[in-house]
């Protein structure tokens, strides 16, 4: 079997402490007259950097350990798409794509047999990443070309025109006349596609519409800040621009609107729309997250999974009296705790977890992280996205509020019932994602920062109710069975309709509705979980990491822990994840077992066996 190793904590040592000749050149010095000057020679900042200085170390007679390097290459990539800001630029896809080439080459040049496990792990995420971002570069360009025929023909001036005022050249000179030429012609362009949307519009899928109407408003965004810029500083700006600014904007403003009726199709703000990326994409996601599994056979383990949850369900709701789960489920649903005592109630539920991990030695729990929990509301608009308990640094907890619609605070009293919450608190908190954060970021903070995947991130959640499942002693009533398996129902569904929805299988409405009627969800609540998952703001994989990531980390206690015949204890198993910090669970587990890394690692681990 193989053992379970320390991590290394350390750094290569800096082999040179001499200052660099620009350094010593840039001392202050005295002219012929008495003036002290910095350097005589010309600004830094007036020219371009030449090419071989473009990406690396800071210091080149350094070593940089690998930490150093993924700190650096986080920062430098914050500082590109910081400057190049504007989406759908050529000189901004140029830029990155120059950026992760350069980084994966250098990369390749380090001494990956040389360093320790804890190295290699890092080289490999790091390599990872940048495949991934390359990769992702790539489908964004593709997907661009989507929406192109009616908003590259002004989107070409508009960027044109913002990217001199970010570059500030002295070569490049900005006349407004110039430019209120710019803005008129582009006007016309710009009424040429509200025509074309208005005659084909429904040619175009409502992700293809969704995408043009967010770049059309940042293209506004981009021009109101240019010409904002210049407003009222440049002697002749606004007498020549004044004019032909505001019509192109309310003409942008309009092109907007018509995708958004005749695209879209957004008649009101409660409709969801979701933006598929597609098998290709789909793949490049399982491959960063190290998931060698295909989205059809992670639609099986879904419904393998789905199985046992509704076989354990019904058992559950037979204790109760019930011959039908779903009666069952009704019946936990309506046991709400009023608005009285919610709260108390809740902080209550956040004990009992931490209470529970420390008295039975399983993990770590620092005063400070359970001490400092805060509890916050989420307000009702944000409740149609996020309609359940949120944890991290603080739990922020769904209820109702007096000026809510009735229909809508009864959905959210039984979406929030007392023994769904009892699963959904120590999840969020302790020893879930508040543990979790809590030993993050004091931790290889650094990982956190740059490798974040839902794997570990929420796999790590849901590990927790299976541990806690699987002991026998905590959820023992057929209430509290029955809000456990709930969400672990809802999981497997997680799978079956985001997958489902990348591959173009199913439209956002059929998730709510396998959200209905497979959980058992309110719809209200079914809806938010939706628009949550498909509006963009979490990675197409993340609502499939939940139990997936899971399934990883119990495979990875069977083979550490179990494997070794109770000798290995669960607390240090558990701390040294918290250590490890977020990766793919692949690579905790090489870790981990200390397995034979090399600088072409491919994901194998079938860690659900052949499906």
């Amino acid at each position: 079997m193989s053992k379970l190793i320390p991590f290394s904590n350390s750094l290569k040592a800096s082999k040179s402490q001499n200052k660099p000749a620009s350094i010593q050149s840039s001392l202050p010095v005295e002219d012929d007259e008495g003036w002290t000057m910095i350097s005589r020679g010309p600004c830094p900042q007036s020219a371009p950097p030449p090419p071989e200085e473009v990406n690396g170390p800071l210091f080149s007679e350094e070593p940089e350990s690998m930490q150093d390097r993924i700190v650096r290459v986080s920062e430098d990539l914050g500082e590109i798409q910081t400057f190049y800001n504007i989406k759908g630029s050529p000189t901004r896809y140029k830029r990155l794509s120059e950026f992760f080439d350069a980084e994966l080459t250098a990369l390749s040049e380090a001494p990956f047999a040389s360093y320790s496990q804890d190295e290699k792990v890092d080289y490999l995420l790091l390599k990872n990443f940048l495949s991934r971002s390359q990769r992702n570069l790539e489908l964004d360009r593709n997907r661009e070309a989507e929406f192109a025929p009616f908003v590259e023909p002004f989107a070409v001036s508009i960027r044109k025109w913002c990217e001199i005022r970010q570059r500030q050249q002295p070569d490049e000179v900005f006349d407004p006349q110039t430019l209120a030429d710019s803005l008129s012609a582009t006007r016309d362009a710009v009424m040429k596609s509200i025509a074309h949307v208005k005659e084909h519009g429904d040619k175009y899928s409502q992700a293809t519409g969704s995408r043009a109407a967010r770049r059309i408003s940042e293209l506004r965004s981009h021009l109101n800040e240019t010409c904002d810029f210049y407003s009222g500083y440049h002697p002749s700006f606004d007498y020549w621009v004044d004019s032909p600014r505001v019509a192109l904007d309310a003409a942008l403003q309009k092109l907007e609107e018509q995708v958004r009726d005749k695209i879209i199709g957004s008649g009101n703000d409660k409709t969801i729309v979701g933006e598929p990326i597609g098998r290709d994409g789909l793949l490049v996601e399982l491959e960063a997250e190290m998931i060698p599994y295909s989205p059809e056979e992670l639609l099986r383990i879904a419904e393998h999974e789905y199985t046992w949850c509704e076989r354990e369900m019904k058992a559950a709701a037979s204790q109760l009296g019930f011959a039908n789960w779903r009666d069952a489920l009704e019946h936990v649903k309506n046991l709400y705790e009023p608005g009285a005592t919610h709260t108390s109630f809740v902080r209550g539920l956040v004990t009992e977890g931490a209470t529970y991990v420390k008295k039975h030695d399983l993990v770590t729990v620092p005063r400070l992280a359970e001490e400092a929990i805060t509890i916050t509301r989420i307000p009702p608009e944000k409740q149609r996205v996020s309609p359940f308990f949120l944890g991290g640094p603080r739990l922020q907890i769904a209820y109702p509020r007096a000026d809510m619609e009735h229909g809508d605070k009864l959905m959210t009293l039984r979406g929030n019932n007392r023994h769904f919450s009892r699963a959904t608190a120590f999840h969020e908190m302790i020893p879930g994602h508040r543990l979790q954060l809590y030993v993050g970021d004091r931790s290889r903070p650094y990982r956190a920062r740059s490798f974040s995947t839902p794997f570990f991130i929420e796999g790590w959640a849901l590990y927790w109710e299976m541990v806690f499942w699987n002991r026998g002693d905590f959820f023992v009533t057929p209430e509290d069975k029955i809000g456990s398996l709930f969400w672990r129902m809802h999981r497997c569904v997680r799978i079956t309709f985001s997958l489902g929805f990348h591959l173009g299988r199913i439209s956002a409405e059929e998730c709510v509705e396998l959200l209905v009627k497979r959980v058992g969800h309110e719809r209200s609540t079914a809806e938010g979980e939706v628009r949550r998952s498909l509006n963009g703001s979490y990675s197409p994989l993340y609502q499939a990491g939940y139990m997936l990531g899971a399934l990883q980390l119990m495979q990875l206690r069977r083979e550490v822990i179990e494997a070794s015949s109770g000798r290995f204890a669960e607390k240090v198993f558990h701390d040294r994840i918290l250590k490890a910090n977020v990766m793919p669970i692949e690579m905790l587990r090489a870790l981990l077992l200390e397995k034979e890394l090399n600088d072409d690692f491919k994901s194998s681990w079938k860690f659900y066996g052949k499906v």
